[in-house]
């Protein structure tokens, strides 16, 4: 658990220090595409650790069933604080969630809503949300983003739930899916069997942001061999 809880808090905190560049009258911002604000999204960064922290520590969800509702109550909350309040409330439920994840081996099962995941899945997915939403905030201040070897974990959790993605869309995953994507340094990143016929390739940053759902795979240079590894590229999700 150790090197993903590292380079969760790494990501917490790059976006983190980015914020802190956002001067107070940017919060009020929309999300490009979205009736969201950086106040908001930040509120729903803060909102997700103090849920993740319930569960973890063997409690409710704090009255959220879904991620519709964890979002609608999150806004309406956030709304009501100063923004610095709203990262004071991230910093501490994030501190929180690191600290009990790190009392827990990779392989043990966190119940999360309705699925049964486990503690390194759990832990991929809250960088996961760190970073996408992060790529939110940026795209409302048109500021760039630097790719980091931080989204191999956010790669690994597009493929490793594929089985759940496939089930939540309603169809069975019948063939097993090789994703082998590239970074922008030139390392390769290798998720699935080596004998399969269903394989996904590309480029790392592309793959992370379509498992992210912040870009439709149409729009990169992804390629898909098999109707399983062309589906994946549709129903594909980082998140548990």
């Amino acid at each position: 658990m150790q090197e993903i809880l590292s380079d969760l808090v790494a990501e917490q905190q790059a976006l983190d220090q980015f914020l802190q560049r956002v001067p107070i009258r940017e919060w009020k911002t929309k999300i490009p595409g979205q009736t969201w604000t950086i106040h908001d999204t930040v509120s729903y960064l803060a909102f997700g650790e103090e849920l993740a922290h319930s569960v973890l520590d063997g409690g409710p969800t704090g009255g959220a069933r879904s991620y519709a509702a964890a979002r609608e109550m999150s806004a309406t909350r956030g709304r009501a604080m100063r923004p610095q309040d709203v990262i004071e409330w991230w910093r501490h439920a994030r501190a929180a969630v690191v600290d009990a994840l790190s009392r827990l081996h990779e392989t043990d099962t966190i119940v999360w809503f309705d699925d049964k995941v486990t503690a390194k899945a759990f832990a991929s997915s809250r960088l996961a949300d760190t970073w996408s939403h992060g790529l939110d905030i940026h795209a409302a201040m048109r500021a760039d983003v630097e790719d980091t070897p931080r989204l191999r974990h956010i790669a690994w959790l597009g493929w490793e739930t594929l089985p759940l993605a496939f089930s939540d869309a309603g169809e069975t995953y019948s063939h097993p899916v090789r994703v082998e994507v590239i970074t922008s340094s030139y390392a390769k990143w290798v998720f699935g069997p080596a004998d399969t016929d269903q394989l996904i390739k590309g480029r790392a940053a592309e793959w992370c942001r379509v498992v992210a759902r912040r870009l439709d795979a149409g729009e990169t240079s992804l390629q898909a061999f098999g109707d399983v590894a062309r589906r994946a590229l549709e129903v594909a999700r980082a998140q548990v």
